[in-house]
């Protein structure tokens, strides 16, 4: 997939007329981009659909509209838009109270190596986690983590084709997994080049 450009961009002005219908279409383009695995743990898989939408909000709620700044926001969210190979995905930690979620960011340590993506019963693809900066200490993990899901030609074919998809979680605190509906197979399946 190929990244956001400043040509692409609204201006601010433009943007602030159809920010509600544009708010509209990502809203709708994401409802099939979204993956909950159990309770507490959501996969929000973007695309250069969804940064654009990131980076619009960016611009207008900076209110920035010189062209190295705006480079900058770009800089900031190309490296989330699949590369044709991989999926790339948000990682959520969702507890809505505020001493739930401290505690379980301390047992879920690692919990973002112990994410998975199968197809059709193929290997178990783990991501590659947190490209940007460590997202974890030593007491505790982060609520939101980046992951990179790299998958081989035969995984492409499988995601594309008929091939079930799976996603789960196999971490010592936290242990659950999901097949992926055929809408939002489809979707993802839009992300991936190749066969």
């Amino acid at each position: 997939m190929k990244k956001l450009t400043r040509s692409e961009l609204l201006s601010l002005e433009t943007y602030s007329a159809e920010r509600t219908d544009f708010r509209n279409r990502v809203l709708a383009h994401k409802a099939n981009r979204r993956v909950e695995i159990g309770p507490h743990a959501t996969l929000y898989f973007e695309d250069a659909l969804t940064m654009q939408y990131q980076v619009q909000e960016m611009l207008r709620i900076e209110r920035i509209f010189e062209a190295d700044q705006i480079q900058e926001e770009l800089d900031a969210y190309n490296p989330l838009i699949p590369d044709g190979t991989n999926l790339k995905a948000t990682f959520m930690l969702e507890y809505p109270e505020v001493e739930e979620r401290r505690q379980a960011l301390a047992r879920l340590l690692g919990v973002e190596k112990a994410v998975w993506l199968q197809v059709n019963g193929n290997e178990r693809i783990r991501p590659i986690a947190n490209e940007d900066l460590e997202r974890e200490t030593s007491d505790k993990t982060s609520a939101v983590h980046f992951l990179r899901f790299e998958l081989s030609l035969e995984d492409i074919a499988g995601f594309k084709g008929d091939d079930s998809v799976s996603f789960g979680i196999d971490h010592d605190a936290y242990s659950h997994q999901i097949d992926a509906s055929l809408e939002i197979k489809e979707a993802l399946a839009a992300d991936l080049e190749g066969q």
